[in-house]
């Protein structure tokens, strides 16, 4: 037993539960897409029914399109909303004042 990395199989046993998980969670997110799918949109925009692969490759799809499916990590600091927020606080009045005087030349109002 190697007494550097004691949580290495606790760590393989983890990957091993988590892949068949992922797998799954696609198969039954494909179901969703297939079912919602076939029972709304044909009576609705009159569009052809699709098969569960279809339905599958539509989400693959939207996944590579639109990214995250709403999932986000923790650590996106550099995104718009904490990195704003953070900054817009730590501003002295002269600064929020030319920053609005910005966004007003920038907008037209």
């Amino acid at each position: 037993m190697n007494s550097e990395f004691p949580n290495r199989r606790f760590r393989n046993e983890r990957k091993l539960f988590f892949l068949p998980a992922i797998i799954l969670m696609v198969l039954l997110f494909g179901a969703i897409v297939y079912w919602l799918w076939n029972t709304i949109l044909p009576d609705l925009l009159g569009v052809k029914t699709i098969k569960y692969s279809q339905a599958l490759g539509l989400l693959i799809l939207c996944r590579i399109l639109f990214g995250h499916f709403g999932w986000r990590r923790n650590n996106d600091k550099g995104r718009f909303g904490q990195n704003f927020k953070y900054r817009i606080k730590n501003m002295s009045e002269e600064e929020r004042q030319r920053f609005r005087d910005e966004w007003k030349r920038r907008c037209g109002k």
